[in-house]
């Protein structure tokens, strides 16, 4: 990988920020492609001199994505959206970059999808991450495909939602309390990117999870308990979560209860972190550290409450 260039659409994104550092870790140069390339800049320290790179790129513009990929020898799409034009990022823009990535004579390329992307998805998110695919074989055959389940890190909309919901609130609704995640840390997810183009894995598909497996109701009561803090946690029958999906500013739309329907796990006999010599991270080894902020007290509250136990 050592100078190999790397073209990393979204590179500036959650994910994207733990792919370009595990990219750099192996000496490759980095390009990082962005609508607005100044929201990615403060990754620049991360990088020696000469290693990174920034261009305006947008994903639903093939133009822009056949600029940024020249001189590339490898390619990586990150670009996604929860909500909004799925069709417009999730196909045409896989596609876009796809195609690029082919014209220019790529070495690799890595796609990243999601657990449950199937053409025939209830979801319009799942559906168009499945034609997505769809497209990206269609244009590289070789690209290798990532589906990470729900994916947690320092900066993710996920823990610190929840977190945010039940240092500020004394009761937390849950929503499809049963429905499983298998979290997977970004750090971990970065690695696998970056090992997924340092060998050959031409059109392989790995579903990237971590070593817990948790229901919804599991994660919001282990949170209360790493906050300290003891909110009464109400689990909403269907019935009333497909309402409230359905209500002006719901908390969630209604294709993320859809989403909510079916279990966010790897699928039995995959292949995983592990087939990519990746060790996954359990959650509490490393949530804990960041969710101190959210604790009464912040990171001197478990200091405070062990004095007072004394």
């Amino acid at each position: 990988m050592r100078d190999k260039l790397v073209t990393v659409f979204g590179g500036g994104g959650f994910v994207g920020r733990y792919v370009v550092q595990a990219l750099l870790r192996t000496g490759a140069r980095v390009r990082v492609a962005e609508r607005d390339p100044r929201h990615a800049w403060f990754l620049k320290p991360l990088g020696g001199l000469g290693q990174m790179q920034f261009v305006a790129a947008d994903v639903t513009r093939s133009d822009t994505v056949h600029r940024a990929v020249v001189g590339s020898d490898m390619v990586v799409n990150l670009v996604g959206v929860l909500e909004g034009k799925f069709d417009a990022v999730h196909v045409v823009g896989a596609r876009n970059v796809a195609e690029a990535a082919a014209g220019a004579g790529v070495e690799a390329m890595v796609h990243m999808s999601a657990i449950g992307a199937d053409p025939a998805a209830a979801s319009a998110y799942g559906s168009s991450k499945g034609r997505g695919e769809e497209a990206v074989r269609a244009a590289f055959p070789g690209a290798v495909i990532m589906r990470p389940s729900i994916v947690f890190g320092r900066e993710d909309q996920f823990l610190n939602r929840f977190a945010g919901m039940i240092e500020k609130f004394p009761v937390v609704p849950v929503l499809r309390a049963p429905v499983k995640f298998q979290p997977v840390f970004a750090a971990d997810v970065g690695d696998a990117f970056a090992a997924a183009l340092a060998a050959d894995h031409a059109g392989r598909t790995f579903e990237l999870g971590g070593p817990d497996v948790m229901t919804m109701g599991e994660i919001i009561r282990w949170l209360a308990a790493t906050l300290g803090r003891s909110p009464s946690i109400v689990e909403l029958p269907d019935a009333a979560g497909a309402l409230l999906a359905r209500l002006p500013l719901a908390p969630i739309t209604v294709d993320q209860w859809q989403m909510l329907q079916r279990d966010n796990v790897v699928a039995p006999g995959a292949d995983g972190l592990a087939a990519l010599g990746v060790t996954p991270t359990p959650l509490a080894s490393v949530a804990p550290e960041w969710l101190v902020r959210f604790r009464r007290l912040g990171r001197f509250g478990r200091r405070a409450a062990t004095k007072l136990h004394v």
